[in-house]
């Protein structure tokens, strides 16, 4: 392996198509601004290094960033690379990680506007995340105890495992297919629209108006917190363990809850069942039909 050591490159494509190194303890800055530093490159370990340049990690192959800090003129770092693997490194430059595939990330602070767009096996454990956009249609995803903070994040991916994990965001899962959520806390307003085969076990949810035209929505003993104008014409089953402050039209299915603030019924159409308690002990809330006398 050759080993680059306590040296600075600005220079245009300074370690293109390099295969077999290591940069360590090095500078990607200067005077000369030059741009993809280590595209095309193979078998690359990037040690506490210090990149304020554009594009270095483009079409690269097994490729290691550690200790590392990405800054935010560090725009769009990785693009069409694989065998990524990623550790206690800062990623603050936008569009970083895009139609990437077999990505490991863990320990990171990741600040960076469209993140993760078109990635495929994203792995992603104790980090912390900012952005905008976040993993518009990614697919085969795994995140444990990640914290996350920002905008329309999760839309149209497919095939998603999060496991604790806590995210404060608007606008997360449309359009989303197969994804499972354990034991983590959802903050936002407008959760999962349009979303297909979303599943949330012992879940926390915070906001107005989530879950509305689901497909094969599945709640089990979730929590919901100043939730108003629920699971509208959504097919679900759910189980939730908290009082709602309303639901409107389901279209099918079975919402189990404590209490219901308010049922907004106003869709003949949408004829999902409301009921209080639980599956061994429940009726239907507000909506139980008085026997007819012949």
């Amino acid at each position: 392996m050759i080993v680059f050591e306590n040296q600075s490159f600005d220079e245009e494509r300074a370690l293109y198509g390099s295969e077999g190194i290591l940069v360590r303890n090095c500078l990607f800055d200067g005077p000369a601004d030059g741009e993809s530093a280590l595209k095309e490159s193979r078998n690359v370990q990037i040690v506490q290094c210090f990149m304020n340049l554009r594009y270095p990690f483009w079409h690269d192959e097994h490729l290691t960033i550690r200790d590392c800090e990405l800054t935010p003129l560090c725009r769009a770092a990785l693009w069409y690379s694989h065998h990524i693997e990623i550790s206690d490194t800062k990623l603050h430059g936008i569009k970083a990680v895009r139609e990437c595939k077999d990505v490991s990330i863990s320990r990171c602070d990741i600040d960076s506007p469209e993140f993760g767009w078109s990635a495929d096996g994203i792995h992603m454990q104790d980090c912390t995340a900012k952005s905008e956009y976040f993993l518009l249609r990614a697919s085969n995803i795994e995140f444990s105890h990640v914290n996350f903070q920002g905008k329309y994040s999760f839309q149209y991916i497919e095939n998603a495992t999060f496991t604790d994990c806590r995210f404060d965001t608007k606008d997360a899962f449309w359009h989303g297919k197969n994804i499972t959520v354990r034991n983590s806390v959802i903050k936002g307003e407008y959760l999962a629209w349009y979303s297909d085969g979303l599943t949330l076990e012992h879940c926390k949810i915070i906001g107005t108006q989530p879950f509305c035209y689901c497909k094969n929505l599945t709640l089990i003993d979730c929590e919901m917190m100043d939730t108003d104008l629920c699971f509208e014409k959504s097919e679900v089953e759910a189980e939730i363990t908290t009082p709602v402050l309303s639901v409107k039209n389901p279209l099918a299915g079975h919402i189990y809850l404590p209490s219901v603030g308010e049922i907004i019924r106003d869709d003949p159409q949408a004829q999902g069942k409301i009921l209080i308690g639980n599956r061994t002990n429940s009726f239907i809330a507000q909506e139980k039909e008085k026997p007819k006398h012949a």
